[in-house]
């Protein structure tokens, strides 16, 4: 499935004009697939990307905490909105636990969120951004809480949208239009 929505994206990626055939094998033939765990063992940086269910994580991370074997090794989880210090805690090691929150698709969203706990190891900090910034995102550095910079900033500005048309002050259209010709935003909150 993963492989697949991979494929497509690269495949469109193709019919637009900014990847060629031959990148589009390149990077094909540098992806590998498993829903084995253990094949993460000898990895220095595993990013956790599965749905928002804070158990499920949990339970990965102590996984892979038994099965990375290079305690120096980062954990990272791609959450949106889960504090990282309740995941950290289903480690023993949770100086070396990070969020690294990609937006999404990924590969054309530059940004990436670096989510940092009172326990990370600066280091691993750093090591995290100098991997982010590698593959060409730009790193903003938010302390630990429930929806970290992008999100907290949004869900309000959604919220008030949301009730600004059930009030009836404005037509979707009008409160869209409003944001994107009188603040610049490339597309209205409930466009969004």
């Amino acid at each position: 499935l993963a492989l697949g929505r991979i494929q497509k994206s690269l495949g469109r990626a193709v019919e637009r004009g900014k990847l060629d055939e031959a990148g589009r094998d390149d990077i094909l033939g540098r992806i590998a697939v498993t829903t084995d765990l253990e094949e993460m063992a000898d990895r220095q940086l595993v990013v956790e990307a599965v749905t928002e269910n804070e158990e499920l994580k949990k339970e990965i991370f102590g996984r892979l905490d038994d099965i990375v074997a290079d305690s120096d090794a980062i954990l990272a989880s791609n959450t949106s909105s889960i504090p990282i210090t309740r995941l950290a805690a289903s480690t023993s090691r949770p100086d070396h636990v990070v969020g690294m929150h990609f937006f999404s698709p990924v590969p054309v969203m530059a940004l990436m969120e670096l989510v940092t706990t009172v326990m990370s190891n600066p280091g691993v900090e750093d090591r995290a951004q100098a991997f982010a910034e590698e593959i060409g995102k730009t790193v903003i550095r938010a302390r630990d809480r429930a929806g970290f910079v992008v999100n907290m900033l949004l869900v309000p500005y959604w919220l008030s949208a949301i009730r600004m048309y059930e009030a009836g002050i404005a037509s979707k259209e009008d409160i869209d239009t409003g944001m994107k010709l009188g603040a610049n935003h490339p597309m209205g909150p409930l466009e969004l």
